[in-house]
């Protein structure tokens, strides 16, 4: 059965580009994005794993470490790594796991029959500290992945994990959020949201971001 939102996602031992990784010790208590390659030297893949490079400081500014997979061997990264660094203009910083036996794309659901039987759909993973899938999503070959909007998902699950607000559509670190229905008491809302709140409609009430 394929995983969802909120399970505890597998634990895996696998080599990468940079030696074996046991993935719960590798993960610690970081949030991880794991993204998947249908092969080494795709041409999208390619520019994907440069934008994430660059893009790493601002993964660990988030406690988020970043993990790549394809299906070819640690030997072929070593290749593709190069190719990467010397078309992107970026160091490779962080680990490409080659997975030869489908071991973690079988544990996650990567490979689609209906896509094809043999690779490995473009599929991006969100996990917390605590080993839960908070995101998953899939893209065609064909359409690059849209990593800052990755980052502005952890922004937000890292905001509403400790306060009682929802972020709206195309909401970005720092502005408006709405809180939560459940929250109905005057004095609970006063205590929670000191900076105040904007009664758009009963169940829509706008209110400054409260780590702000």
């Amino acid at each position: 059965m394929a995983l969802q939102l909120g399970d505890t996602v597998p634990d895996f031992t696998q080599s990468s580009s940079a030696g074996e990784i046991s993935f719960y010790e590798w993960a610690g208590d970081s949030w991880v994005v794991l993204f998947s390659h249908p092969a080494d030297y795709t041409p999208v893949c390619t520019t994907e794993l440069g934008d994430v490079a660059r893009l790493k400081p601002e993964f660990d500014k988030r406690n988020a470490k970043v993990l790549a997979l394809s299906v070819d061997s640690a030997e072929s990264h070593v290749g593709w790594i190069k190719d990467i660094e010397e078309t992107q203009d970026a160091n490779l910083n962080y680990p490409i796991l080659a997975d030869g036996d489908r071991k973690v794309s079988d544990l996650y659901g990567m490979i689609h029959p209906n896509a094809n039987n043999t690779l490995t759909v473009r599929s991006v993973f969100i996990i917390d500290p605590n080993k839960k899938l908070r995101l998953t999503f899939t893209y065609p070959a064909s359409t690059g992945r849209n990593f800052p909007e990755i980052l502005r998902v952890i922004d937000s699950l890292q905001l509403t994990d400790h306060h009682q607000v929802a972020t709206p559509s195309n909401w970005g670190e720092g502005e408006d959020c709405v809180i939560v229905p459940s929250i109905k008491d005057p004095e609970e809302l006063k205590q929670k949201f000191p900076k105040g709140y904007t009664e758009v409609k009963p169940y829509l009430r706008i209110t400054p971001q409260p780590n702000k």
